[in-house]
């Protein structure tokens, strides 16, 4: 069965306009035809049973028959990724997407090579959140992460200190295993934590400097193995290991 996405603030309608991207790719690509069984995704924890019910020149509406409510994902996880060369961000949007990020910050720091200005990161923005449409689309979540304009390194700091557990990748000598930091919270405060930030650097990582404001915020050093990882490899890693040992 396709999926395809809609909009949030239309998902409780029972007919359904698409946007003109989605009409596109349902019927230009998926060759997709009136009373054809599709499924809505929203972003928000919807899915929905729908019929292709008009197919017009630029859009498609659909006809919803039954909504479906997704449980809340047993963590909240936020990624403070620095924006790697190339188009390595977005490869590494679609992962998280996949592994269950529910917000993705892409940061400026010392050693980040791209630099989009004010305009450049509005588009930024647009094609980040398509590729993470798609990758919902792939994977079946309801989950739809928010992809925030690239920040400063230093703005983004006070951002991490609202969730249960902030966790930085490192080499450092002390750093642990991300589950000996889970059972220690959860020792600790009596409850599983239910809130996480992450924080992966760029090629050459993170600064001494940054890495010492990172920790500064109460940020737990953790291990991502012996080898020396990619940034996207990094991501795709820690997000992993926090999927497992949160959804078990």
């Amino acid at each position: 069965m396709h999926r395809v996405f809609i909009e949030p603030a239309l998902s409780a309608h029972e007919l359904i306009e698409l946007s003109e991207r989605e009409s596109h790719h349902l019927v230009r690509v998926l060759r997709a035809r009136e009373g054809e069984r599709v499924q809505g995704l929203d972003g928000a924890g919807h899915r929905l049973d729908a019929i292709v019910h008009s197919i017009s020149k630029r859009s498609v509406i659909l006809r919803v028959e039954q909504r479906h409510i997704a449980p809340e994902l047993t963590a909240h996880i936020t990624l403070f990724q620095a924006i790697p060369k190339g188009k390595n961000m977005e490869w590494i949007i679609e992962k998280a997407t996949e592994l269950g990020a529910r917000r993705i910050v892409p940061l400026l720091t010392d050693r980040t090579m791209m630099r989009p200005d004010a305009s450049d990161r509005r588009q930024k923005v647009e094609k980040w959140t398509a590729t993470a449409i798609d990758a919902i689309k792939q994977c079946g979540s309801p989950w739809l992460p928010r992809i925030e304009a690239p920040l400063s390194f230093v703005a983004a700091l006070p951002e991490a200190g609202s969730a249960d557990l902030s966790l930085l990748g490192t080499f450092a000598s002390d750093a642990r295993h991300p589950r000996s930091v889970i059972e220690e919270f959860t020792k600790t405060q009596g409850r599983r934590p239910l809130s996480f930030a992450v924080w992966i650097g760029p090629e050459g990582d993170f600064t001494e400097p940054e890495l010492a404001s990172i920790r500064a915020t109460g940020a737990q050093p953790i291990t991502l193995g012996p080898l020396v990882l990619r940034a996207e490899t990094a991501a795709l890693y820690a997000l992993s290991v926090l999927n497992y040992e949160t959804q078990a």
